[in-house]
Parts: structure tokens; sequence; C-alpha cells
């Protein structure tokens, strides 16, 4: 209740706000018809809330416009959700995904007041609501073409019986609704004939007779996932007759295999993507019966299967529109990748991420082939030297993303001729690779960089980070865990240099302070912060951060002994945006905590160690937090904490996760 009077609050804010605009003499707004003001509100996107919510407290036009001119809206948490129509007439996509708590009756309501214009409710980290709420939505809602009931595992065949009422339906997603089975399945593709997508990965009461049925009813279909359900080559027949289907993923489906997918007469023509990873009883000969006919196949992803052979290698010859291969930790042969080297092909994309096989040999050629590769990843191929490197920057000009974590072979002069010949790229990732500042100094010539990751560098310093912050101006993340040669100098070039950073981890580095964290404040966009285990950092650098960066979402703060209550404070009051936050050792009390709970979009927390938290406080702070989704604490609360209390949470959708880990030692 607490929570409606405070949104009833800001609405009159808004509006007095507004109102105290439009007092002023002589207002330029008052020229601007309704169609000028959605035009404008059309170039500030979505991206940025703080931008509309600006725009809308210009005066009561505007206030007024912007409500009505918005159709996509992500509630911060379920108490919202009676006073939103009000505000929002005219929502045609809601995402719910920072409301755990949704229950029929709040389901069906939003649909009453949203039933002429509702296409599109993610309901993917909401639980509570039944096949009742579901009803209701369906039955107000005429136009609904899109939903996402992604992990509502208390669904049955009840809630999949009303979906099956959305004639109009087109996007289905249902991963990991486990109690659906047949029965539900049959009756959505009795239903929902327009349907176009369907997800049901990890749907395991769900066999081949309901995947059957799918593929019989719903002609249109053009995606489809079955990862990970109990099917054979029994249901992939009816499938492959699919006219229209583009994406088939397969993921982890172990009653597909060779000897039954030999068996298929047809396959797909219109089948562009197809994932077997993890679909390890299939090798070349049920990968050849699968794509015979799938002439227009342009991405292929194998990762986590059978050994690339040169038999594979062979059947993939004739796709000639093939863009994208992902062969993630298979056993790859040297014959398999010489195959590779005469598809007719053009790749855009190669993953070999931790392929055991890949050698200087292999790789060369297969890059002297494929020059208009953009994205390549050959993380913990450790077998590869500069001669790799050589061939790839000298063939692949072109590189975008070029991910090589873990290289161990190759040497520091290698990735001189990545900034030498590479200037294209977007994202960089050598973590934990012999680097040093010379590398950073040459790596500062692709401007473009937006990714650069650099953790485990420990021969990086000051002096290389330098020119990255001077150079690559569009840089949005920066990952320097566990760099310890980095202070708080060469931070400050970052934040001046970088200001769209979004994204940046520091952790475990003892050189990193107050300081730090002052120069990254000047970084609006920043969203996650990681700085666990850096022992110098201090509330008084939190603070600023809170205070500079309104959209943080993510923050580590692990192992921050000084961090403390005002800190949560400066939370409390400057980041309304916060999700997630580890606090773990951190020299936080019940004040505090208390504090950080009126967060209303705040949804995981860990707490371990916090020694100055009391067992009532930290109860008040649970009871508090209403939109909590996960919470870590330690084991001994487990027993202190009355069960009734326990089930209450649990009851509002929060996940209680228990550890019993032994407090380390301090510094």
């Amino acid at each position: 209740m607490k929570k409606l009077k405070n949104m009833e609050g800001e609405e009159e804010e808004d509006a007095a706000a507004a109102a105290a605009a439009d007092d002023r003499p002589n207002n330029p707004f008052d020229a601007l018809t309704e169609e000028i003001i959605h035009l404008i509100l059309d170039r500030l996107g979505d991206d940025d809330p703080l931008a509309h919510k600006s725009f809308s407290l210009a005066c009561k036009s505007f206030l007024s416009a912007e409500s009505r001119h918005r159709r996509s809206l992500r509630p911060r948490c379920s108490d919202l959700l009676p006073l939103i129509p009000r505000r929002y007439p005219f929502i045609s996509r809601l995402d719910l995904s920072l409301c755990p708590r949704v229950d029929d009756e709040a389901l069906a309501a939003l649909a009453r007041s949203w039933s002429s214009t509702l296409r599109s409710v993610d309901l993917s980290r909401s639980r509570f609501f039944g096949h009742a709420g579901l009803s209701s939505l369906v039955a107000n809602c005429a136009g609904l073409v899109e939903v996402d009931l992604s992990n509502a595992t208390q669904l049955t065949d009840g809630a999949a019986k009303a979906i099956a009422e959305a004639k109009n339906l087109e996007r289905l997603r249902m991963g990991r609704c486990k109690l659906i089975t047949d029965m539900g399945v049959g009756c959505i593709a009795v239903g929902c004939r327009k349907l176009t997508l369907l997800c049901l990965k990890w749907c395991l009461r769900v066999s081949d007779l309901g995947v059957g049925l799918i593929a019989m009813k719903c002609a249109d279909m053009r995606s489809l996932d079955l990862s990970y359900l109990p099917i054979t080559e029994k249901s992939l027949q009816p499938v492959l007759k699919l006219r229209n289907l583009e994406e088939l993923i397969l993921e982890g489906c172990p009653g597909v295999h060779d000897d039954g997918l030999a068996t298929l007469k047809e396959s797909c023509p219109s089948l562009k993507v197809l994932n077997l990873s993890n679909c390890q009883n299939v090798s070349y000969v049920g990968l050849s019966s699968l794509t015979s006919e799938a002439q227009c196949l342009q991405q292929l992803i194998l990762s986590y299967g059978s050994p690339v052979t040169a038999d594979l290698g062979k059947s993939l010859h004739k796709f000639s529109g093939l863009q994208v291969v992902r062969l993630d930790a298979c056993m790859v042969t040297c014959s398999g990748m010489k195959e590779m080297v005469n598809w007719s092909a053009c790749l855009k994309e190669l993953s070999l991420s931790k392929c055991v096989g890949v050698t200087d040999d292999c790789l060369s050629l297969l890059v002297q082939t494929q020059r208009e590769l953009r994205k390549l990843d050959i993380t913990c191929c450790r077998k590869i030297t500069y001669a790799s490197i050589n061939s790839i920057t000298s063939s692949c000009s072109s590189l975008c993303s070029l991910r090589m974590e873990l290289c161990t072979l190759v040497s520091t002069d290698a990735y001189l001729l990545i900034g030498q010949r590479c200037q294209n790229l977007e994202e960089l990732d050598l973590t934990d690779n012999d680097i040093d500042d010379e590398v950073l100094m040459s790596i500062s010539r692709c401007s473009k960089l937006r990714i650069l990751k650099l953790g485990i560098c420990l021969k990086v310093t000051d002096d290389g980070l330098k020119h990255i912050g001077r150079h690559c101006l569009s840089l949005t993340e920066l990952d320097l865990y566990r760099s310890m040669g980095i202070t708080d100098a060469s931070i400050a070039e970052i934040a001046l240099g970088c200001p769209a950073l979004e994204m940046i981890n520091m952790a475990y580095n003892e050189n990193v302070t107050d300081a730090a964290l002052i120069s990254l404040s000047k970084c609006p966009r920043l969203k996650a912060l990681e700085i666990r285990g850096c022992p110098y950092v201090s509330s008084i650098g939190l603070s600023a951060i809170a205070r500079g960066c309104r959209r943080l979402t993510l923050l580590d703060i692990k192992k921050c002994y000084n961090i403390n209550d005002n800190g949560m404070l400066s939370l409390a009051q400057f980041s309304p945006n916060l999700r997630q936050i580890n606090l773990s050792y951190c020299s936080v009390t019940d004040v505090g905590l208390l504090a950080l709970a009126s967060i209303n979009c705040l949804q995981i927390m860990t707490i371990l160690h916090v020694a100055g938290l009391t067992q009532s406080g930290l109860a008040a702070a649970l009871l508090a937090c209403r939109c909590l989704l996960k919470v870590k604490l330690h084991m001994s609360f487990k027993s202190s904490f009355p069960e009734s209390l326990i089930s209450y949470i649990e009851a509002r959708g929060c996940v209680f996760q228990w550890r019993d880990k032994v407090r380390q030692s301090g510094r």
C-alpha cells in the first residue's frame, strides 16, 4: 500500500511540476502540435527512461502526450501494476520481467485495461498466475500475437488449453514449462494455427506426439525450439515437411541419433538455421539426412557434439550459403579442418572455442580461404602460436570480433599484429594472455572497439591502458579482472575518454581506490560495476557512483570492507534501477540494508558474512524488498528464521539459496 501511495505521489508531483512549467508566461511549448511531440518522443527511443521522464516534466501537454504516446512498458515491480493503466492507456507491449508476483487477478485487470491495444506480454520472470489469468488475458485481448511463458514451472495443461484460445497468436515461448504434456501442446496446435515461433525447450513431458501435432497443424511455423525434449526421428518426419521452417533447434536431444535420422525420407528445403549442439549421437550421417535438401542453410551449430572429421567436412561442401559455423568444444581433426578449406561457402562467423585439435597449419589454411570472416572465436585453442595470429590478421582484415582467451602459446609480438592489421575490431577478448603495454598501444589503433577484455593480464599497466582511453572512444565494456598493474590514473583516462562506458570489471585490484570510482561517476551510461576484492574503495567512491551513474543495474562490492551504510543510503537515494547486488563481507548494518530494500527494482541479493547484520534486521529487509527473485544467505540464518517467514517470502516469488561457506580471512 505504501508503494501504491508513493506512485500516486509521484504522479501528483509530475503533474504539479508540469503545471508549474505551464504557468510560465509565453510558454514556447504551447505552439507544438501533438503530432510534432510524438515525433520528438520517437527520436528519444526506449533505452533511456530518464529522458522520457524529463520530457514529460516540461509541461502538462508533454506529460499528457508522453502518456498517450507510450506503447512499450516495463514496470519496476508488481505493486505498481494497478495504477499503471491509468497513466498509460495505449500499451501494446508489456514486459513484466521485473514483476516476480503476477497473480490471476492482476493479469486479468491488465488485460481488461488494455483489451484493444495489447499485442505482446512477457511473463518469463513472473509467477503465481495460472489458467484463470491466462484465460482472462486471451479472452480480453483478441489482438494478442506474442506471449512469453518461459520458466513458468507451475503451469499445467489447463494453462496451455487457455492459451490455445488465442487464435491470432504468432509467437509463443514456453521454455521450462515442465508440467505441460502432449495434451496441452496438442490443444495449442489445434487452437493457434497462426504460430510462426514456438519454444518448448526443457518441456520434458512433451514427446513425439505433441511435436508431431504442432508440425501437422501449424503450417506457418518458421522457428521451432525442441531442445532437451525426449523426442526421436518419429516427430522430425512431420517437422521436416514444414515448408516455411527456417530455424530448427534440437540442442541436447538424446533420442536423436544417426540410425533414426537415416530413416528420414526428406528434409526441409527452407531451413536456414540448424542447431544440433550437445547431440553427441549425431555424426555426419545424421546431419546429411537432416540437411539433404536444405540448400538455404546459413547457420550450423554443432557445439559439444561429435568429432569434426573429414567426412563431416565433405558433407558440408554443398552449402554455398553457409555463413555461421559453431563447433565449440568439439574434437577437431586435421583432416576435418582441411576439408573445411574446400568449402564453397563464404563464412562470416566461425567459432572453435575449446576445440581440441586446432593447430597452426590447419587454422592458417582455413582463414586464408575465409577472408570475409567477421567473427572468430579461438578461445582455449592452446596449440596455436604466432603463425596462426599472423595468418588471421593478414587474411581477415575485416574482423569485427576476435575472442582468444587463454591461447597460452601465442607470443607477445603476435598481438602487435592485431592493432596493425585489424583496425575494424569492435570486440577483442585477450583474457589470461601474455600481453603488455606495447600490445595495448598497438590495439589502441582499433578505434571502433566497444568490448575489450584484459582479465588476468598481469603485465598490463597504466601506461598501456591510457592509450585505450585516449583512442578507443566508443568503448562500452572493459574487463580488467585481476589485472593488478592498473591504478586510479588509467581508470581516470578511461572515464574521460570513454563516456559511453556501460560495464567495467576491476575485481581484485588493490591499487584501485575511491579516486577511480569518482572518475567513473562521470560515465552516466554505466550499468554494471564489479569491484569485489578492492579493499581500498569506500562509501565515498560508491556514493559518487550512485549520484553520477543513475542507470546502474548490477553492483558487486564483495570484500569491499570499507563500504558501509553510507554507501547503501546513497544507492537507495540515487540508484532506482539497481537489480542485482553482492555485498558479502561489507561493513553494512541493518540500517543500510533496510535502506537498500527500498529500491523497487532490486531482484537478486547475495549477503554472506556481513557481520553488522542482525537476524531481525535481515528479516525486516527481506520483508521490505518485495520484488526479490533470489537471495543468497548463510545457512546459519535458515535455522534462526521462523519457518513462516521463509514460507511467506517464498510465496512472493523469491528463491532462497543457502550457503555454508566458512568466512574467509580479512584483507
